[in-house]
């Protein structure tokens, strides 16, 4: 039963590393982003600071619902919810509202840029996906993957933001 012992501390050790690598929630956190900046742009008349509001708020709520979705879950039935197991869901799943920051900035600073609301729209959603990219290629990266694997998962992440610039394109036009 020793050898049980450390190789627990081994999965624990791995299980900790891991979630130091996965930045998940960021990638998911810029993609739901770029929705929020879609959905908006598609009502026509969002004021900046409602959009601003609207990225943290949806950024908070979804990274809720992902703590209990992972405390609930799976490990609800591997260990007990005590505070430390608690603390480490929501440190994994910060991400998600991190990705949300941002876009935000960008819709701050955007009257410094002299952008309009369409222009505040496409310079919000361009940094959402250039962060889906980031996250993603930083993810890999940190993981160890070879620099094709992180170019082919930062490609992947590229094709579905655009996929979300193209459905803006699509419903607003």
């Amino acid at each position: 039963m020793a050898g049980t012992g450390h190789g627990s501390a081994v999965r624990a050790d791995i299980a900790e590393r891991r979630a130091e690598t996965d930045y998940t929630g960021g990638v998911y956190g810029s993609m739901l982003a770029a929705s929020v900046v879609v959905g908006a742009g598609s009502l026509d008349s969002f004021p900046r600071l409602e959009l601003m509001l609207l990225l943290l708020l949806t950024g908070v709520v979804f990274w809720v619902a992902h703590v209990h979705a992972q405390l609930f879950g799976a490990r609800l039935a591997q260990q007990g919810l005590g505070r430390r197991v608690v603390l480490r869901v929501c440190r994994e799943e910060w991400p998600i509202v991190n990705a949300a920051v941002p876009p935000a900035v960008a819709v701050a600073v955007s009257p410094l840029l002299g952008l309009d609301l369409e222009g505040t729209l496409w310079l919000a959603l361009t940094v959402a996906v250039a962060g889906q990219v980031g996250w993603s290629a930083a993810a890999a990266r940190r993981a160890g993957a070879s620099w094709h694997l992180v170019s082919l998962t930062a490609a992947v992440n590229l094709v579905l933001g655009l996929l979300i610039i193209a459905f803006k394109l699509f419903v607003t036009h």
